[in-house]
């Protein structure tokens, strides 16, 4: 047993693990004893004693390393951005320095060599999707990125090494993609760097970094078209394929962008088939207008007016104005008005018509009597916003 104040006894107190490794090794000689295979001055009980003592010492190494390795604060903060652009999603994670009253660029951050775009590990920028940055294609795939900034220009680089510390191990023999890109002044300091997605649209964004007075854009974009399609098909591959919806927006899809319409009309047929409906049917209608099959096209429409209700014939006028197709649309709220009459869709579908024709007086009688057969207030109250520009003459078609 230690004696209190003796350095065995400070052993114990500072290293527990020392201590229970002591009493272990003495088990073990017990256990030896009473097997009768030994006593106290057998060599090979004793030989223990250093062996156990120096794993002790081992593992007393190792809990010391582990106390001073400390999880502390960042000087420069870790942060992470996202965005989608159609279906491909863009993460760049980085932390972030601040200027701190220095001089940045041609200081801190000289001019002509390879920068982190950021402090600490790498940062690290990851597409989802193949995309094309600046124009030029760039695989699926996480990438360092770095940077070499001019006073005109600046180069970013996307590595295919994404674990590096920083810039310092960084080889151009593993870039993936290099781009030229030209700076711009900021309208406000930045004191703590930044990246951010700017100029948003369907289909591409800048990804622009952002410190001190300076910003350096660089834009990504994709095929949409392309790429959601790809989707589409792996979509409906699952249990998309046994529903009439989603073959029907697939087939929608391809007519929007006037792409793969064989394709298109098949799964217009695979919802049919699942379910036939006015809007389907109606899908297939247009499918076949616009491969120039007029006489199937005819025969399609006339399957689908005889599935149509009120409310589905009008909202597909709606859709033929959303795209740009005034004449047709106002022949289908002619067939609203014959069909259904009385009620809401009719009503409304009238309404169109006189607005059309500059009738505003009469447009805006038909419209309330569509509000007061409106079931719901949220109705009524879209509705009453058709009246107010049918009362200040102005045409609700446009």
């Amino acid at each position: 047993m230690p004696i209190a104040g003796s350095r065995d006894a400070n052993a114990f107190v500072l290293h527990p693990l020392l201590y229970r490794s002591r009493r272990s090794r003495n088990y073990l000689v017990a256990d030896y004893r009473k097997s009768g295979k030994g006593n106290r001055h057998n060599m090979k009980t004793t030989t223990l004693q250093p062996l156990i003592l120096c794993l002790a010492v081992a593992g007393l190494g190792q809990i010391a390393s582990a106390q001073n390795d400390l999880n502390l604060p960042d000087v420069s903060q870790a942060a992470e951005v996202k965005q989608r652009i159609a279906l491909t999603d863009i993460a760049i994670k980085y932390h972030r320095p601040l200027v701190n009253g220095r001089k940045i660029w041609g200081g801190l951050v000289p001019y002509g060599k390879v920068w982190r775009a950021g402090a600490n590990e790498n940062t690290t920028i990851e597409f989802t999707d193949p995309v094309s940055v600046e124009g030029k294609p760039l695989a699926k795939g996480m990438y360092g990125l770095h940077m070499i900034p001019n006073q005109d220009s600046w180069t970013v680089i996307f590595s295919k090494t994404n674990t590096g510390w920083g810039s310092y191990s960084y080889e151009q023999k593993e870039d993936a993609l290099r781009v030229d890109v030209k700076p711009r002044p900021l309208a406000e300091m930045k004191e703590a760097l930044e990246f951010e997605f700017e100029d948003l649209k369907p289909d591409s964004t800048a990804v622009t970094l952002k410190w001190e007075k300076l910003g350096v854009p660089f834009t990504v974009s994709v095929n949409d078209a392309d790429q959601t399609l790809q989707n589409i098909r792996a979509q409906l591959k699952g249990r998309g394929q046994f529903t009439w919806q989603a073959l029907d927006e697939g087939a929608q899809f391809c007519l929007t962008k006037n792409i793969n319409l064989d394709e298109a009309l098949r799964w217009a047929d695979a919802s049919i088939q699942n379910e036939e409906r006015f809007e389907n049917l109606s899908t297939k209608a247009d499918i076949l207008k616009a491969l120039n099959r007029p006489d199937e096209a005819k025969a399609a429409w006339n399957q689908a007016l005889q599935k149509a209700g009120a409310q589905q014939l009008y909202t597909y006028g709606r859709q033929l104005q959303n795209q740009k197709k005034g004449g047709e649309a106002m022949e289908i709220f002619k067939e609203v008005t014959k069909r259904f009459p009385k009620g809401v869709y009719g009503s409304l579908a009238q309404a169109r018509i006189k607005s059309a024709a500059g009738d505003f007086a009469g447009a805006a009688s038909d419209a309330r009597q569509a509000q007061a057969a409106a079931p719901t207030d949220a109705q009524k109250q879209s509705i009453q916003a058709l009246i107010t520009r049918l009362d200040a003459k102005q045409d609700i078609n446009k």
